[in-house]
Formats: C-alpha cells, structure tokens, sequence
C-alpha cells in the first residue's frame, strides 16, 4: 500500500499558519505553501530553510512558544539558493551573527547570482494566484540575498544541534540538498519533491515545480531510500510520513500523470 499523510488535522492547522509541533525535536513555521523547519535540542536550535521575509515574525512566535529565543539559534541550513527559502536567513547571519550553510554549488545563486530558466510545467490560475497572494503578504518581493555562506557538500555533518547531515539532491538546483535529522526522525528535503505543487494545488508526493533538471531530480530521489527516518519535510505541502524507500517510485508516477 502506498504511504499516506499523517492525518488530515496536519493539514487543516498548517494551512493557517497555526505554529507546528511535529516531534519532539522537531517544529515547523509557516503553512502547506511555504514552509521551514526548527530541531531543538539542549545544544539550541537549527533551521533549516528561510521561507519568506514575512516568516520573520513566524519564527519570533515558534521560538518563544518553544521557550527559546534568537540567541539559541546556532545556524540556518538551506536546502538550496532559491528566494523562497532565503527569507530571513541574511538577518539572522547579520543581526544574530548566526552562520547560513548551504551546497558549494548554490552559493552563488545565494548570493544573488544568475540562475537558469527552469521548468514550470503545468499550472493552474486559481493555484498561481494563491501562492502569489502569500508570498505577496509575507514579504516575498523584498528578498535579501546572502552576502556571506558557509559552503558545505554531500555526507558533511555539520557542528550545529541535532547534527544535521547533508545529502546531496541535485536536479531542482544543482546544489539541492536534503538535510537529515536522525534526533528528529526526519529528513527536510526542500524542493527535492512536493507534496503541494503550488502551481495547481494537487497534493501527493510529486515533483517539484521550478526544476532546472527534472530527470536528475527524481534520480536524486533514490538517495533518501537508505536514509534512517519516517517524516519527510518539504518547502512546499504538508509534512509526510511513510517508508522512505516508496518515495521515488510515488513521484515518478505523479511524473508520469499517474498520481492525480
């Protein structure tokens, strides 16, 4: 049987932007159309991912609903150089002094650099207009871009909290990553899939939109199958939670129309 979401309570609260708990080490910011994530540990917190620049305030909330606050931040991790997942990253590297890892080769695109025109495929007008009026309202078009990375690579575990592990996922980006938490049971795998294709609203596991090299980045998926956790943590959609090893052959079918 093909796994499924973990309940449709998950997907009710999100979409508010209700703050998210998912385990014990684990919390969420933002909804099903942009999301990034918290591990918390008694060593402090990591993120990983940005969203938005209106995720500022997101973050602010969860951290102090956790009992936390800016200080415990240790570092951001992106999952890639894209605008919706560098958000608040370059405040916090400026303000907090908090360092921001991301792939060797998305840094430039980080920083602001030229990036090719990727694949958009199919969409739908009421679904456009909804991501477009989110990221309208969370400060999407006053993207700060990073003026200082620190470059990582593939199997590099990295000295922040929870011990996050880079895998590298080229195809969305050639940088793309999945960052993996064994403390948190969860692997955050940006816009290596989707379970929410902002461009036509449909749910499921499937392929991101916005991919340079759609072929590589289902290949990539083959990486998360060895991979020890049960929540798979996109950019985009609601959290899910199955055997890992199911997750490539679910997007190659939604690839290949056959995922609804």
């Amino acid at each position: 049987m093909m796994a499924t979401y973990r309940s449709h309570y998950y997907h009710a609260s999100v979409r508010r932007g209700t703050p998210m708990k998912i385990g014990p080490h684990l919390h969420r910011i933002g909804n099903d159309v942009v999301a990034a994530y918290l591990v918390d540990t008694p060593d402090g917190v990591t993120v990983v991912d940005a969203g938005l620049a209106g995720h500022w305030t997101d973050l602010l909330r969860e951290l102090a609903a956790m009992g936390r606050t800016l200080a415990d931040v240790r570092g951001v991790v992106l999952t890639h150089g894209d605008t919706d997942h560098l958000g608040f990253a370059e405040r916090l590297r400026r303000e907090q002094g908090v360092p921001v890892y991301v792939h060797a080769a998305d840094a430039d695109r980080a920083r602001g650099g030229d990036k090719p025109r990727p694949t958009v495929g199919r969409w739908r007008p009421a679904a456009v207009l909804g991501f477009l009026a989110h990221a309208l309202r969370k400060g999407g078009l006053r993207t700060t871009y990073l003026t200082e990375v620190v470059e990582v690579g593939d199997g590099d575990v990295l000295p922040l909290p929870g011990a996050p592990r880079v895998v590298g996922m080229p195809g969305h980006s050639p940088g793309s990553i999945a960052v993996h938490v064994p403390v948190a049971d969860a692997v955050m795998v940006g816009d290596a899939l989707t379970t929410r294709d902002v461009l036509t609203g449909r749910t499921g596991l499937r392929p991101a939109p916005f991919t340079d090299d759609p072929a590589q980045a289902l290949d990539s998926l083959a990486r998360l199958a060895g991979l020890g956790a049960t929540w798979v943590l996109p950019g985009h959609g609601a959290p899910w939670r199955g055997d890992l090893a199911a997750v490539q052959e679910e997007v190659r079918r939604a690839a290949a129309g056959h995922g609804g």
